[in-house]
């Protein structure tokens, strides 16, 4: 007997809604429950600006005992923090976020008395450190600490007309020291002239393009330090002598170099390469978009790093060094030996053809245990300075560097991004194009549009 009220068109749209209906909730259920459990999101910018970098997650992951960070701050307020902070939790299940409200439960608020609200301390075993503020390079930062226990400090040798730290123009290195003490180094500028001895606190030594010849002692403090396991940043520019610019040959340092196995060539490399001009950069630019295998450049695949002004280095593995390349400059680039005078001619046949080696690595057998020396050097300083270090992958370059020679290899990887400048630069041409489009030939096409419907209607 069939029944009409179960073939009546209402029974079956009603059925029929209150199945979507239960499929709809089914799915926000199951949607709610997975979100919860794998807390997942998509940074759509560029270059990941909103994603934890490479080298956050290297140093979360690599965790061997369980990390909290704290974040105490008013309960309305948790909310600024919670987005950045929850990261950190996701990259690895050692770490733990806790949010304390100081004024509801000031018996758990003992380690920031006399400090502001929005202070988040981030504790491994019984070790505590505090972030400067919710950036990642301040969060990381205190993970660095934390698990630093020992004080690193690179000294930049200065007298000889090296780039100063604290200076905060074009030439200045002042970038690349505030770099480093996001990595948590200490930094402090020593002087061999007066002192020509390296101090037993340095764990790095920079020399960022001298302009003047190192002394003979100075040279000698530098092979000794190096020879009995300290580290070294060389950064050489090519001795030229043009108008105002004159730049030292340096034989004292360069012997030391040749005995470990690194030749500074006394040329300038001119770089041809088209994705350069691109780019807004000159000739005497030489742009680096391939790198060889090493522990310093082995992150910067996808990065393109450039050396304005910069010389060729040879290299050769000696009885106690071992040298290994970094970089060379691309197959359209040129070395020319004629140091006094800018007109160059590309096709001069006695230029040298690219590819040229631009930078180089090596250890030096101290004979010891636990005591090995180590070297980078770069034919080229100005890479590292105010101007050009924010170049695409340079800061990861410096950084990378001085990690390495460090000891410091699992810091080693791609920092946090900079926010990119995506202003547009219009010439008055074509702003005036565009004002006279945007003010003009638009209102006219849309009336021009609504006459023809009229007019057709009509």
């Amino acid at each position: 007997m069939k029944t009409p009220f179960l073939h009546a068109r209402q029974t079956k749209y009603a059925a029929f809604a209150f199945s979507y209906i239960l499929i709809v909730l089914a799915i926000v259920v199951v949607a709610n429950i997975l979100a919860d459990r794998h807390n997942k999101s998509y940074d759509s910018t560029s270059n990941k600006r909103y994603s934890l970098s490479e080298q956050t997650a290297k140093i979360v992951k690599g965790l061997k005992q369980p990390a909290t960070i704290t974040y105490y701050d008013q309960s309305s307020h948790f909310d600024r923090a919670k987005d950045e902070l929850d990261q950190y939790a996701n990259l690895s299940s050692q770490v733990h976020v806790r949010y304390v409200d100081p004024d509801k439960t000031p018996e758990l608020a003992g380690d920031i008395r006399g400090k502001a609200y929005g202070t988040a301390i981030v504790q491994i075993g019984d070790r505590k450190e505090e972030a400067k503020d919710l950036t990642e390079e301040s969060i990381t930062g205190a993970f660095i600490r934390d698990l630093k226990r020992n004080v690193r400090t690179v000294c930049f040798v200065q007298g000889s007309g090296e780039h100063q730290i604290d200076d905060t123009s074009r030439d200045g290195y002042s970038k690349f020291k505030d770099l480093l003490g996001h990595d948590d180094y200490q930094v402090k500028a020593i002087n061999l002239v007066t002192q020509a001895q390296v101090p037993s606190d340095c764990t790095v030594i920079v020399l960022g393009g001298p302009e003047s010849d190192y002394l003979q002692p100075e040279a000698d403090a530098i092979k000794k330090y190096v020879q009995d396991g300290g580290r070294a940043l060389v950064l050489l520019d090519p001795p030229l002598k043009m108008g105002r610019i004159e730049i030292a040959d340096n034989d004292a340092l360069s012997k030391v170099l040749e005995g470990w196995g690194v030749t500074p060539e006394k040329n300038l490399i001119l770089d041809l390469n088209p994705i350069g001009q691109i780019a807004g950069l000159g000739p005497q630019v030489a742009l680096v978009t391939t790198y060889d295998s090493h522990a310093i450049v082995n992150d910067l695949k996808r990065q393109a790093t450039g050396f304005p002004i910069a010389r060729s280095l040879q290299i050769k593995n000696g009885d106690k060094t071992n040298v290994q390349a970094l970089f060379s400059s691309s197959q359209t680039s040129l070395a020319t030996v004629k140091l006094n005078s800018s007109a160059i001619d590309p096709n001069d046949p006695s230029n040298t053809k690219g590819p040229l080696l631009l930078a180089a690595a090596g250890t030096y057998n101290t004979g010891k245990e636990n005591s090995q020396g180590r070297f980078v050097v770069v034919g080229s300083s100005n890479w590292a300075a105010n101007s050009f270090l924010p170049f695409n992958g340079n800061r990861d370059l410096a950084l990378n560097a001085i990690n390495w020679l460090a000891s410091d290899e699992d810091l080693i990887s791609i920092r946090p991004k900079e926010r990119e400048n995506r202003n547009i630069t219009l010439t008055q041409a074509q702003l005036r194009w565009l004002r006279l489009s945007s003010q003009f030939l638009l209102p006219l096409l849309v009336v021009f549009a609504g006459f023809s419907v009229w007019w057709r209607r009509r």
